[in-house]
């Protein structure tokens, strides 16, 4: 255990974000995402595990991971097939979570977020059963006196 450090943070999930650089995305995914397929692609190479909810696992990342706060698209959600502007109950409580960072919440088409996230530099899938809780979170900048 470390102290400040949310406990859901497993090593390899630490050892991941920390390897991460300015403008590298982390994909935040549920449960049914194909997370392994998908991460194969990515520079990690393989996925990710947290076994708690979207939100849970948002707030313990977001913890230590600056957002990127120089580009629009630093935080995109998967749209709804169909209703693109249809924010989903689970996509509205992580956006909560952004309020304040400077950044906001972009739509990104289905197969268009497949593709940013084999791009991506790593994939977390979360235990989230709820449909359309896949974001993308671009890494930022610490600061030097943070």
């Amino acid at each position: 255990m470390l102290l400040r450090i949310d406990p859901l943070l497993s090593p390899d999930v630490l050892y991941a974000l920390r390897s991460m650089g300015h403008g590298d995305d982390l994909i935040i995914a549920d449960a049914n995402f194909p997370a392994e397929a998908i991460s194969r692609q990515t520079v990690f190479g393989r996925p990710l595990r947290i076994d708690a909810d979207i939100v849970r696992v948002m707030k313990a990342v977001l913890s230590v991971m600056p957002v990127d706060t120089f580009v629009d698209d630093a935080f995109g959600r998967m749209e709804v097939v169909g209703n693109p502007d249809e924010i989903p109950d689970v996509q509205r409580e992580v956006g909560k979570l952004i309020d304040g960072t400077g950044t906001k919440m972009v739509g990104i088409e289905r197969f268009a977020f497949y593709e940013r996230a084999k791009k991506a530099y790593a994939v977390i899938q979360t235990q989230e059963r709820r449909f359309y809780a896949d974001f993308a979170v671009r890494k930022g900048v610490v600061p030097p006196d943070a």
